[in-house]
């Protein structure tokens, strides 16, 4: 869905004072643009930056109205405890429809389906906010983070690269459809669950072991290493993934599950990531010997 135009005049007179973000990766974007101290309020899940987070906590899965509105300082500038603004990716408990009933503006950004969506997010809250220059310059950044590293990867016909990326143990996975697919895909990778997405799960087939040994992708991305612990050696003790040539040849990729889950500042950082495990599977003479 396409967001709204806003005015990129916003400035301190008119900024909210009191920003209440139940998204993860709407903290992470507020933070990095230089909105944090208009935000006093953020979900159980945000938890970067490292410091200076609010202790102020919702629950963004199950919200109440009373928790929201009731969350903020009251001051001579600002005597209400209602937030200027509230942030969701989840449309919980219909608390968008209820919170808008009593007054309080909601914006709801949604993952998105690509990388224009993610970047037109971060500048939304610039907009929002009253932070436009370093919100725009911050999704620039981005941009030109993912053009080069696209740029980077060398030509290698006559290489198909094959690759199993893992959301958790169960073996749900991701196609080129997903948001991080479509960054894989940029990067030249063949998805082997892009075979098996369904209508029951769009972009998040459960894959079986069977099927990925028979895949045999030569190049694994795991988005489940501090959920679930996994790495090369847990790979390897499962039933014929030793075989797997990613397996067999270390090509596999341990990624931190926040950032693999999110898509706002550190969108350059799994990028980063995603390309040099792409870059070295595609060096590394035992797989292609």
């Amino acid at each position: 869905m396409a967001l709204p135009l806003l005015s990129s005049t916003a400035h301190a007179a008119t900024a909210p004072q009191c920003v209440v973000s139940l998204s993860p990766t709407a903290t992470e974007t507020l933070y990095a643009i230089g909105a944090g101290p208009q935000v006093q309020a953020v979900d159980k899940d945000s938890d970067f930056p490292t410091k200076g987070l609010p202790t102020k906590r919702i629950d963004s899965l199950n919200p109440s109205v009373e928790a929201v509105i009731g969350i903020c300082k009251s001051t001579s500038a600002h005597p209400s405890t209602k937030p200027d603004l509230v942030i969701i990716s989840y449309d919980a408990n219909q608390i968008k429809e209820k919170l808008t009933a009593v007054g309080v503006k909601v914006v709801e950004q949604d993952a998105p389906s690509n990388v224009a969506g993610a970047l037109a997010q971060i500048r939304q809250l610039g907009t929002l906010t009253g932070h436009v220059t370093k919100a725009n310059a911050l999704a620039t950044s981005i941009k030109t983070t993912l053009a080069n590293d696209i740029a980077s990867i060398p030509t290698h016909k006559g290489k198909t690269l094959t690759m199993y990326y893992e959301l958790d143990p169960t073996f749900y996975s991701l196609t080129s459809s997903t948001f991080v697919g479509s960054l894989l895909k940029s990067l030249g990778v063949v998805n082997v669950a892009d075979a098996e997405n369904t209508t029951a799960d769009p972009g998040y087939p459960q894959l079986s072991s069977e099927y990925i040994v028979s895949a045999n992708p030569r190049i694994i991305f795991l988005a489940d290493t501090i959920c679930c612990k996994a790495s090369q050696s847990t790979l390897a003790k499962r039933p014929g993934f030793s075989k797997i040539a990613a397996v067999a040849d270390h090509e596999v990729i341990g990624l931190n599950d926040d950032v693999a889950s999110r898509w706002g500042p550190r969108l350059s950082l799994l990028m980063n990531e995603l390309t040099t495990g792409v870059k070295g599977a595609l060096k590394n003479p035992k797989l292609w010997s």
